[in-house]
């Protein structure tokens, strides 16, 4: 049974919400606002938080900012493009506007489990390991320190090694956004990634150019 964090400071939507959810099978704990947020996850570390953006004092993009690598799914009425970039950014899974249909919700609260490795296991490719229940990474044998960002997209590719991942897909799998064609940011964090990961060792990381990524293991 997966343990939520619902965070919302509206009394009836938390409870309707979480209500909702453990009908659905999860293990739910409410919050009101930031400060609970936190308090919460250090007593019971959940294995998704449910986060609203507009909380009284503490927002949702701080909560984010101060909380362990744990899998974050945004729920807010800010539908701005800058608002969902800046939440996925940050370290967001998933971003969902309000009103939301409960059953798609779910299906994307289960999504973003399998995502955070629920059910993967850990995946090796040559000397790196991506552990997705700890959210560690080492490369041989060594800690590799990523943001969230970071580690969802070095997730994807490492899921989908040895065959390229073309930029809609990794947008779709890591940002769960539509950037209406522009996928700088793909190229932006890949770099990020590759001084993190392949200074460490043999290139990993390759340019399939003109398509996207692919993560393979040196050929001998």
């Amino acid at each position: 049974m997966a343990r939520l964090l619902v965070v919302d400071d509206e009394d009836t939507v938390r409870g309707l919400l979480a209500d909702a959810l453990r009908f659905a099978g999860f293990e739910v704990t409410a919050a009101a606002d930031g400060d609970e947020a936190l308090a919460a996850a250090r007593a019971a570390p959940p294995d998704l938080v449910l986060l609203d953006v507009m909380l009284p004092g503490m927002d949702g993009f701080e909560v984010v900012r101060r909380l362990r690598p744990v899998p974050v799914m945004f729920l807010s009425a800010r539908d701005a493009p800058e608002d969902k970039v800046n939440g996925l950014t940050l370290g967001g899974d998933d971003y969902v506007t309000k009103p939301f249909h409960l059953p798609e919700l779910i299906a994307r609260i289960h999504a973003v489990l399998r995502r955070a490795g629920g059910s993967d296991g850990r995946i090796t490719v040559a000397d790196l390991v991506l552990d997705p229940l700890d959210r560690a990474v080492t490369r041989a044998g060594r800690e590799v320190r990523l943001s969230p960002t970071e580690f969802r997209l070095l997730h994807c590719l490492m899921g989908h090694a040895g065959h390229t991942v073309a930029k809609p897909q990794i947008l779709d799998e890591v940002w769960r956004y539509d950037f209406a064609g522009d996928t700088s940011i793909v190229d932006t964090y890949v770099s990020y990634l590759r001084r993190k990961v392949d200074t460490a060792g043999p290139k990993l990381i390759h340019t399939v150019h003109g398509v996207g990524y692919v993560l393979r293991a040196p050929r001998r």
